[in-house]
């Protein structure tokens, strides 16, 4: 349990208050309580007594008491029951929050994007108060695709999916042995579906036990070999479980992973050979299958080295192997230099990421918490950020094993100007400048931002430079070619947001960058000690960029990253 988790709990139930049209009073106590425990610099480890906060009250602290000794809140379950399965789903709708839902759901019974449609349709909506014909118009137009199945989903959104599969599988006995596969498995952006291979020699046992355990919402095929289903899910997911013996599991996780052009160049070398190349083995001349006991065993039978799934794509990845040796790998990672604390809107404390990043064996670290000008985030004032150096100093003194340095994420400002002064700048190790307002500008104003702070002789980095969010929004899409010339110009470091959701700089971006020589950072961008395993998901997607080690600032030492940043 961390402050997060509460924080969101308690923010969790005020929406479901205000959905059911609950007291504004009660649903603002929530809230209220939410916002005292964002405010609070400390951690939850750190708190005395959280129940004696001023803005605790007796509802809000009953909850708290209930996320501490259950892990749950049963209030918001009780709430999840009441409120209709069909409302939540239409805040995703731009314009419609908790109230104008609730309005909706009292005065007209909307309890779906279907009821919502046909009630905009007969201009009951827009005789509301608080909507109006325009708004019923704005309604119409986003409801004619709501709620219509993607043809892709993100990594992201199956990752939740995955990891769901993963223990069911785990709990059925008879899967000896499993594994995702695919684009999944290859670390694709967005994938179309979901391939799991299974290790079992009593397929209707496993099926049995995925039917009884997953949230089916239909099965496409069932049989010995494979069984095909799709998932309940936030979109629906479809999955594919393929049924294999134990020794035809390498041979099959390679085969289902792909991608179809690195399988096709693989049969040819096979065919070179007078093998043919199935997910069950490598056929011989006289009809005899070789299996392998691992997919490395598997390339070495061809004469290749191993290649990560990452970068199994157009075929001519087997021209790179000499490439391979100085591909990025997690092991070679040493630090993180992009993660926010309890003083702005991360869960933990200072000393509690520093702990967690030595644990990971990192020999150094940035606290990077927001700036004033993100006050949703509670931004530090300059104020504040000086009290902030003073701790992350002690800590360091007081931490042996690791170096952790004293950092901002500092906004770049809508017009082009930074949130800190040069003077408070010069006092921290490493200044870390995005943008996170105001999308919609002009290029040429976007550019403007980007040139301010990238020219600035004391900011070090631009984290996720083009803010987007994989299958929900684009970013505010800057000249990202022009911003790689003025990074390498400079000698300033652009990041690889590891945060699933971001991947920001996206692949194409990542291979240009290297070509000119721009150090890039791999960087969680953590907000929990949690959220610091997002290093693997950064690490993977590098690698599809053929991203080599040398050119990801995580992997100098402490020393190197240091002469760099003096220039």
């Amino acid at each position: 349990m961390n402050k997060k988790i509460i924080i969101h709990t308690l923010e969790d139930i005020a929406l479901h208050m205000e959905l059911l049209g609950e007291n504004p009073f009660k649903v603002a106590a929530f809230r209220k309580a939410a916002g005292v425990l964002e405010q609070d610099p400390r951690s939850l480890s750190e708190m005395e007594d959280i129940l004696s906060l001023k803005g605790i009250g007796k509802g809000t602290g009953a909850v708290i008491t209930d996320l501490l000794e259950k892990g749950e809140s049963d209030l918001l379950a009780e709430l999840r029951e009441e409120v209709p399965d069909g409302l939540i789903p239409l805040l995703k709708i731009p314009g419609l929050g908790g109230k104008k839902i609730a309005k909706l759901h009292k005065e007209l019974g909307i309890d779906s994007a279907e009821s919502l449609k046909a009630a905009c349709e007969s201009g009951e909506v827009s005789r509301l108060s608080g909507f109006g014909k325009k708004t019923e118009e704005k309604l119409l137009a986003e409801l004619e695709t709501f709620g219509q199945r993607p043809d892709k989903l993100p990594h992201w959104e199956l990752e939740s999916v995955v990891h769901m599969i993963e223990n069911v599988l785990h709990a059925i006995p008879e899967a000896e042995r499993f594994l995702v596969t695919g684009s999944y498995r290859r670390m694709a952006e967005m994938s179309s579906d979901l391939d799991f291979i299974v290790v079992t020699k009593l397929p209707d046992r496993v099926t049995e036990g995925l039917m009884n355990s997953l949230p089916v919402l239909e099965t496409v095929a069932s049989g010995d070999t494979k069984l095909s289903v799709t998932l309940d899910a936030e979109n629906p997911v479809d999955v594919d479980f393929r049924f294999v013996a134990a020794e035809q599991f390498a041979s099959a996780i390679h085969h289902f992973t792909g991608s179809k052009d690195h399988n096709v160049r693989m049969r040819q070398l096979a065919k070179e050979r007078g093998e043919k190349i199935s997910e069950y083995g490598v056929e011989q001349e006289d009809g005899s299958v070789l299996t392998f006991d691992s997919e490395k065993a598997f390339f070495a039978h061809f004469g290749l080295p191993f290649f990560p799934p990452t970068v199994r794509k157009d075929g001519t990845e087997l021209e790179r192997t000499a490439e391979l040796d100085g591909l990025i790998r997690l092991d070679d990672i040493r630090s993180d230099l992009h993660m926010h604390t309890v003083w702005s809107d991360g869960a933990e404390s200072v000393k509690e990421m520093a702990e967690a990043c030595r644990k990971r064996g990192y020999s150094h670290m940035v606290i990077t918490d927001h700036t004033h000008y993100l006050k949703v985030a509670n931004g530090l004032t300059p104020e504040r950020l000086r009290e902030q150096i003073r701790e992350i100093r002690a800590v360091d003194a007081e931490i042996d094993g690791i170096t952790v340095l004293c950092g901002t994420e500092m906004d770049i400002l809508p017009d082009a100007t930074l949130d800190f002064d040069d003077e408070l700048l010069a006092e921290l190790d490493f200044v870390i400048a995005s943008i996170h307002s105001n999308f919609s500008q002009p290029l040429e104003k976007i550019m403007e931002r980007l040139h301010a702070a990238i020219s600035n002789p004391h900011v070090d980095m631009i984290a996720h430079p083009t803010g987007r969010i994989i299958g929900r929004r684009e970013g505010y899409s800057p000249d990202l070619e022009q911003l790689i010339e003025w990074t390498a110009e400079y000698g300033k470091i652009l990041e690889l947001n590891a945060n699933p959701y971001r991947l920001d700089l996206a692949e194409e971006w990542l291979v240009l960058a290297q070509e000119k020589g721009v150090p890039v950072a791999i960087n969680t961008d953590a907000h929990s000690t949690g959220q610091l395993g997002y290093m693997e998901t950064g690490v993977r997607y590098a690698q599809r960029a053929w991203m080599n080690r040398d050119n990801i600032v995580n992997t100098w030492t402490l020393e190197r990253f240091l002469d760099h940043l003096k220039g």
